[in-house]
């Protein structure tokens, strides 16, 4: 791809960068940006700043937030002896759009994978033992993707945790075998999450 502005590959190389955006979508992009009024672009550059700078991630479960305790976290509400266990801020955002779901989440920050160099040690594991040690848990809810690193990591958590007194479960099959939890359409989850079964259950299909 040929360029009359160094100005405008530089930028266009660097939007490409972004997941799902390749050099034709990212040209389409900076175009559309340099057709509208300067204050539009400052304005998305100063919010794109501001959140580099100054997200943060709630210390009890993971989930990106404004303040140390994320809403979902600090809300009385909500059962916190109900964890439901997930790759990523994205499967959160599944969930709760599905409003079928009332306890607290645990974000993993990924999935065991050591073909792409991911350990037990690089996700937000031990937190999660912690609280179930400290008996603050009554069930735990594994709703990671249907895939073999969701199943090894689900499996990997269940030997951590299975002396003590917390009960485990897994989302129902409705979703797909292969399936990633962020591409289930809502009714499907939510039905998934209010008819969870037992961890062991599944462990007997596999």
């Amino acid at each position: 791809m040929e360029f009359s502005s160094k100005l405008l590959e530089k930028a266009v190389d660097e939007m490409a960068q972004l997941p799902g955006i390749g050099k034709r979508t990212a040209l389409r992009l900076v175009l559309h940006l340099l057709k509208q009024p300067v204050e539009q672009t400052q304005f998305l550059t100063q919010a794109l700043m501001k959140m580099r700078e100054e997200i943060k991630f709630c210390k009890s479960c993971h989930n990106i937030s404004d303040v140390d305790l994320c809403e979902i976290c600090s809300n009385n509400q909500r059962n916190h002896s109900l964890i439901c266990v997930v790759e990523d801020v994205r499967d959160v955002m599944a969930i709760e759009n599905t409003c079928q779901f009332k306890g607290v989440y645990h974000v993993l920050g990924g999935k065991i994978s050591p073909i792409d160099g991911v350990g037990p040690s690089q996700l937000n594991i031990n937190t999660l033992v912690e609280k179930v040690k400290n008996n603050d848990v009554e069930e735990l809810i594994f709703a990671l993707s249907s895939t073999m690193e969701g199943d090894t990591t689900n499996f990997y958590i269940y030997k951590q945790i299975k002396d003590y007194s917390v009960k485990t479960s897994t989302i129902a099959r409705g979703i797909s075998v292969g399936d990633e939890l962020e591409y289930a359409d809502e009714v499907t989850l939510g039905r998934s999450i209010l008819h969870r079964i037992p961890f062991e259950n599944s462990l007997k299909n596999n």
